[in-house]
């Protein structure tokens, strides 16, 4: 691992793993910093990973080979993910009230 300063910018050469790990951390906690959903550092990250994922034959797109190629072993199914996100939308509606 290492950082390199280049002009303006910043240029770090990591492991996979450690980058798959920074992803699922940082992914984790979007709702709380969504602030950090629109940075470049972010889509570029997940942009590259997309790429890795799909070259050794996974599916991004499949949240289920998605989360298993990060290492997200405990992740919530897409049915359950999507559940939450339906009742989180009507709980914020009924608060409105």
């Amino acid at each position: 691992m290492s950082f390199e300063q280049r002009g303006e910018a910043v240029v770090a050469a990591h492991s996979l793993e450690e980058l798959k790990l920074i992803y699922r951390v940082l992914h984790r906690h979007l709702a709380e910093h969504t602030e950090l959903m629109d940075t470049h550092f972010l889509i570029e990250l997940q942009n590259f990973l997309h790429e890795r994922a799909r070259s050794e034959g996974v599916d991004p797109t499949n949240h289920g080979e998605w989360d298993m190629w990060l290492g997200n072993a405990d992740a919530p199914s897409c049915e359950l993910r999507v559940s939450r996100r339906k009742r989180s939308a009507s709980d914020d509606g009924a608060n409105r009230a």
